[in-house]
């Protein structure tokens, strides 16, 4: 099969590599739609995955065309997400069905081999079915979505609230979109990209602020009245967005920190403050949750299917995997306005 392989930092080789086989309880998906997250473009070009060679990529979707031992026939040619952590199963934090702290976990497409490929051997825990009408682009969506649902459960968000998310870039616009569809009144995006900005704009997003500007905190407070956001979400993993979401949060309201950081997050005295004259519940949000009684994957192409949300609009270029070199470099040098970039294999 083919496949992205990165055999260094920098060094990712698009070439023939052995097929895998499904083993015990696994199936081998033949993968249809993969997305490169943000978190690709650090991991090909600074800091590298946990070994090499490793083909990198987590979140993609794909049809099923074999079965491992022990696996049901009926899944046979079925459309599936998958979820990229392989818990220990062991520690404190499997044992309650907190996958996303597991400490000894494993991932696809950083620990080992993901979904810039052909095929993969999966698991069938980390199947996830959904309504099998919908696109493998929309299931390949699901990873970010999930993410997005369980930050938007984390804050506990409630019909009405208005919600202002710092960052309107793939993962921010997907959690606006969820925002509005899960109820919020108004949803508030705030960036210093004029590009980002004006692409809000252009699907839906009307509230889109740039924090940039001078006045912006004016012009945000004024799109909640006068009373500040319910919900602030620091989803840009940078100082200002940071000190932004303290600042425009109301008091006695919520401020959820998403964004990962590349470097250190220094906070102002000024900014200390709002959190202790506004008494802001400040939460953190990692991954999403992935057990029976609470599964923010299944609940995101759930709402997909049911038409509450189109996640195929955030997504603005399509390649085949031999253009890897052109679909990164879009992203890592901005040769061209992009939001979601994926890889799709016929």
């Amino acid at each position: 099969m083919k496949a992205l392989v990165l055999k260094a930092v920098g060094q990712l080789v698009f070439e023939e590599v052995k097929t895998p086989s499904p083993g015990k309880g696994e199936v081998l998906l033949k993968i249809k739609a993969s997305g490169i997250c943000g978190s690709d473009i650090g991991r090909v070009f600074v800091k590298g995955t946990y070994s090499f060679p490793t083909i990198p990529g987590h979140e993609f979707a794909g049809e099923i065309v074999k079965t491992g031992e022990g696996v049901d026939k009926g899944l046979l040619h079925k459309k599936a997400a998958v979820f990229p952590l392989l818990p220990c199963r062991h520690c404190d934090m499997c044992e309650v069905g907190e996958y996303a702290s597991c400490r000894n976990y494993d991932y696809f497409g950083s620990r080992r081999d993901g979904g810039f490929a052909e095929y993969l051997a999966v698991p069938v825990w980390n199947l996830v079915m959904g309504d099998q009408s919908l696109s493998y682009e929309e299931m390949a969506m699901a990873e970010p979505a999930a993410v997005s649902i369980h930050a938007l459960a984390r804050a506990g968000v409630e019909l009405g609230d208005n919600v202002a998310i710092f960052g309107a870039g793939a993962i921010g616009l997907m959690l606006a979109g969820f925002a509005k569809a899960w109820g919020a009144g108004r949803v508030i995006l705030l960036d210093i990209e004029p590009a980002k900005i004006n692409f809000a704009r252009s699907i839906g997003f009307t509230d889109a602020v740039n924090n940039a500007e001078k006045g912006w905190e004016e012009k945000a407070a004024a799109l909640t009245g006068g009373k500040g956001a319910d919900i602030a979400v620091e989803g840009a993993g940078v100082p200002p967005a940071l000190a932004g979401s303290l600042r425009v949060a109301k008091p006695l309201g919520k401020v959820v920190l998403m964004g990962n950081p590349v470097g250190d997050m220094p906070l102002s005295q000024h900014d200390y403050w709002e959190i202790l004259r506004k008494q802001l519940t400040v939460l953190g949000t990692w991954n999403s949750s992935y057990t029976q009684k609470k599964n923010d994957w299944q609940t995101a192409l759930s709402m997909m299917a049911s038409g509450r949300i189109d996640v195929t609009k955030f997504i603005t270029h399509r390649f085949p995997l031999s253009e890897a070199d052109k679909a990164f470099s879009i992203i890592r040098d901005k040769t061209e306005f992009s939001n979601r970039v994926m890889f799709i294999n016929e």
